[in-house]
């Protein structure tokens, strides 16, 4: 089955205006093109360009100004600054992480994260499950779930440990392309099998960061439950208010 979806028009379109803002045809302060100059020169409807430019707006890569039209703000510097736990859980090298390997196989998968696959439920898929350990003890705990059909031919079945991240198998052997991820934070209490491995006194929360990562038409690539001891977690964030 092949996974390669093509990007919707007004993904598409966001993605060049960024890669020209980027090389300098549209500078940092300057008015982008107005929506009937883009429709002209991209021929894609009105409320493709007008999806577009709202999705760069929320990204931080244009602004309006009243009275003056869409301005050019250059890369989200803060984006590119923010140390973000679901990059850690994408990205991380099994082989050179403190931690062990405690699950791999295809496990029946929660209705929450069948929904993020877009599988039906009841369905199953792989999942990957790691403990990272610091301090001499266990920190949290990582469950990667993959589309059965996604995972086929990758080394993501293995129950050896992992030399680079996930994100560089699934990139390099099925020629898929991670593109943007959301992260969802919730607490709750922890399963039996998590309160063992993160080894919880009884009656205490974990936050569970729900990693979604995305390739660019929105077809959802890998789920990672995180799960830290509530316990011992504080969590900051420092954001542009302008």
């Amino acid at each position: 089955m092949a996974y390669e979806v093509e990007a919707p028009k007004y993904v598409r379109l966001a993605q060049t205006i960024q890669r020209r803002i980027e090389d300098g045809t549209y500078p940092p302060g300057t008015r982008v093109p107005s929506e009937n100059q883009l429709v002209q020169a991209f021929g894609m409807s009105r409320p493709t360009v007008v999806r577009a430019l709202d999705l760069l707006k929320r990204d931080g890569w244009l602004e309006s100004r009243q009275g003056y039209g869409t301005i050019v703000r250059g890369r989200p510097e803060v984006v590119e600054q923010k140390d973000r736990r679901g990059r850690e859980a994408l990205e991380r090298d099994e082989s050179q992480a403190s931690g062990r390997l405690v699950e791999v196989g295809r496990v029946p998968v929660p209705a929450r994260v069948a929904s993020m696959l877009g599988l039906p439920k009841r369905a199953h898929a792989l999942m990957r499950r790691f403990l990272v350990e610091a301090d001499g003890g266990p920190a949290e705990l990582v469950s990667s779930y993959f589309p059965a059909d996604l995972a086929e031919g990758t080394d993501l079945g293995a129950s050896e440990v992992l030399s680079g991240s996930a994100r560089e198998h699934l990139e390099a052997r099925r020629k898929v392309r991670f593109d943007h991820v959301t992260e969802r934070v919730s607490a709750r209490l922890p399963s039996s099998d998590e309160a063992v491995l993160l080894e919880l006194p009884d009656a205490v929360p974990v936050l569970s960061v729900l990693v979604v990562a995305l390739d660019a038409s929105g077809q959802a690539l890998q789920v990672a439950d995180v799960v830290l001891p509530g316990d011992r977690q504080e969590l900051e964030d420092t954001y542009r208010l302008n």
